[in-house]
């Protein structure tokens, strides 16, 4: 339980906060949003973890510690006011006292944003699971031959951008005209921002050192830390809409999707500390496809509406599927 320590601590404190603002209701519906949360973001846990186990303590503290506060009141307060705010032109503080007076207008700006966060939430995950799906460094391959086959084209220099840029051409031939610049902007953004922030440790590489010196930047300092907060965003963005189905209190939402968001923290120090990846080891491959399934509802959803319950059993079929595998592949080789 020690893992989970500062994660009781903050539930309690933001259930009194929900319970003094919005009375029982108020901290019912907070525990509810937790719970989603967490159930839809497993999958993210274990990418995180993926990531956080090659960082030193140092990092793995400031992910649990500076990086709730981004996640919390960064991504799930200040970026949705961002996006009605750029959306709108209203200014900051005019979309702020909107939110806090009249919620139900600041939820309507947002969902009218769906489609520009759909496409860059979408385009930056399916980077993420390309990148996965294509590294040919991969030793064990979930999938046998066709994950094998596919990790084999890997050698082919930037072939995730080039899949990834190919079918948001494609997808874009089939949505309304007038959208389909915002679609692609906001794509196009999308696969930028994983570019940047995946090779960004390239500019600190002298002709000496090389790969070893960019390698440990990118696995254990700021841009593991980076990459692991814009991670976080992106697989926050549909939570924080579609919280508003059920309450449109922005506090509210707040409290219940930072319970959810430290726990999702906490389970990810969990699975490091407790050599979890090592043990099973498909389960990052399991966390990839439920990363690859989220993209491509998140792209579907530009156009059509997908129950957050579909996400979330998805996610956890794979998840437990790669459990599985993870307890056979280990009963085979004893």
């Amino acid at each position: 339980m020690q893992h989970f320590r500062l994660s009781i601590i903050v539930t309690v404190v933001s259930l009194a906060i929900a319970l003094y603002w919005g009375g029982l209701t108020g901290a019912f519906i907070a525990l509810i949003l937790g719970v989603l949360e967490v159930s839809l973001s497993f999958d993210n846990a274990v990418v995180n973890a993926s990531v956080l186990k090659r960082m030193d303590e140092r990092w793995q503290y400031y992910f649990l510690t500076w990086g709730i506060l981004i996640a919390v009141f960064g991504m799930r307060l200040l970026f949705p006011v961002l996006i009605v705010s750029f959306a709108t032109g209203i200014g900051l503080f005019g979309v702020a006292d909107m939110a806090l007076h009249d919620p139900t207008t600041y939820a309507q700006h947002l969902t009218e944003s769906h489609v520009q966060i759909a496409a860059f939430g979408g385009m930056f995950l399916l980077m993420v699971f390309f990148g996965f799906i294509f590294d040919d460094a991969k030793e064990l391959h979930w999938l046998g031959a066709i994950e094998e086959k596919l990790a084999g084209w890997g050698k082919l220099e930037s072939i995730e951008l080039i899949v990834a840029l190919c079918l948001l051409l494609f997808i874009q031939h089939w949505l309304p005209a007038e959208i389909r610049l915002e679609v692609m902007v906001a794509g196009v953004s999308g696969v930028i921002l994983f570019v940047m922030v995946d090779s960004a440790a390239a500019l600190f590489e002298d002709e000496d050192d090389g790969e070893q010196v960019a390698g440990a930047l990118k696995k254990s300092g700021m841009m593991s830390f980076l990459y692991l907060e814009v991670l976080d965003a992106s697989f926050s963005f549909d939570g924080v809409i579609g919280a508003f189905a059920i309450t449109q209190d922005v506090i509210i939402i707040m409290l219940g999707l930072a319970i959810g968001a430290m726990f999702v923290r906490s389970l990810t120090v969990y699975l490091v500390r407790q050599g979890t990846l090592d043990e099973y080891v498909f389960l990052e491959h399991g966390a990839h496809y439920a990363i690859g399934v989220l993209a491509g509802i998140m792209l579907m959803s530009i156009t059509t509406h997908i129950s957050e319950v579909i996400t979330g059993l998805t996610g956890a079929i794979l998840i437990a599927l790669s459990v599985y595998s993870s307890v056979q592949y280990n009963k085979a080789r004893a």
